[in-house]
């Protein structure tokens, strides 16, 4: 257990995480490109340090959680989790998790303990999103979590599917999050993908809610009927005019996500990591 010292030394440093540009937190010269470990789930379940170690050689240096569980992750502890991570050049930099009021003081103690800087609820069950009613109670829970985490200096973040952007009364449920939530206490993780399969585009939520993008789900569609997820690159979403207006998303940190495979995952996440870094941002 961490003492009230330890804690806020390591809220601290979290806070300083989170105000560096990306080219400072990894090495000179090198930016950030992470990514989401529930894209190669059955790899990691299988072989966790393995794994890490592949995704590490093939060039990514960041990497998101979705592994919490009783108290752990990965089953490691939050303080082996981080060591491990940081032993293969990994930064773990956020975690998706269940976060509730209930739960937010462990969660925000083990989060930080594991060295990220960010806690992200990824998903929300159907009877929180019945009705423009429950998503403006959503809202509401976010900030007090939003607030409780920024008082403990860790960043705390909603990530979207696309059952937001189905109209509701005449308006966007995503559109009331970000109307009713406090820029500086609630960032959103853009999903690209599912808000292009919802029909929107990331672009035009740039213009209009400047800054409230924090992180990004980078995961391409394909162009069949099927709309699958794909490399990055390889499908229709245009990603250097994305990338191109990510000071005025206000992106921070984003993640590689795919659902889907025509090949082999490593190859897949390498192609995806490898045509990153030809973007300019």
């Amino acid at each position: 257990m961490q003492t009230r010292r330890t804690f806020i030394k390591t809220a601290s440093a979290a806070t300083l995480a989170m105000s560096l540009p990306l080219n400072i937190l990894a090495s000179p010269g090198q930016k950030l490109i992470g990514i989401q470990l529930y894209t190669i789930r059955e790899l990691v379940k299988k072989d966790f340090t393995g794994t890490l170690k592949r995704i590490a050689e093939i060039g990514y240096n960041s990497i998101e959680a979705a592994g919490y569980t009783e108290r752990m992750f990965y089953g490691y502890s939050p303080k082996d989790y981080k060591k491990i991570c940081e032993d293969f050049g990994l930064a773990p930099t956020s975690s998706h998790t269940s976060f509730n009021v209930e739960n937010a003081d462990q969660v925000i103690e083990d989060t930080l303990e594991g060295g990220m800087s960010w806690v992200i609820i990824p998903w929300i069950p159907r009877e929180k999103r019945e009705s423009l009613d429950s998503y403006r109670k959503l809202a509401d829970e976010l900030n007090l979590l939003g607030e409780k985490c920024k008082e403990n200096g860790l960043g705390f973040g909603y990530h979207n599917h696309a059952f937001e952007f189905d109209k509701m009364d005449g308006e966007i449920p995503y559109d009331t999050l970000l109307k009713d939530t406090d820029p500086e206490n609630v960032t959103m993780e853009l999903d690209m993908y599912w808000m292009v399969y919802g029909g929107q585009e990331p672009l035009d939520y740039f213009d209009k809610f400047p800054g409230r993008f924090g992180l990004w789900h980078v995961k391409d569609m394909d162009a069949d009927p099927a709309r699958e997820s794909t490399e990055i690159g390889s499908g229709i979403i245009d990603w250097p005019k994305i990338f191109a207006a990510s000071e005025k998303a206000g992106m921070k940190m984003y993640y590689v996500e795919q659902e889907s495979f025509k090949m082999d995952q490593f190859e897949s996440i390498k192609k995806s990591c490898d045509y990153l870094k030809t973007l300019e941002y």
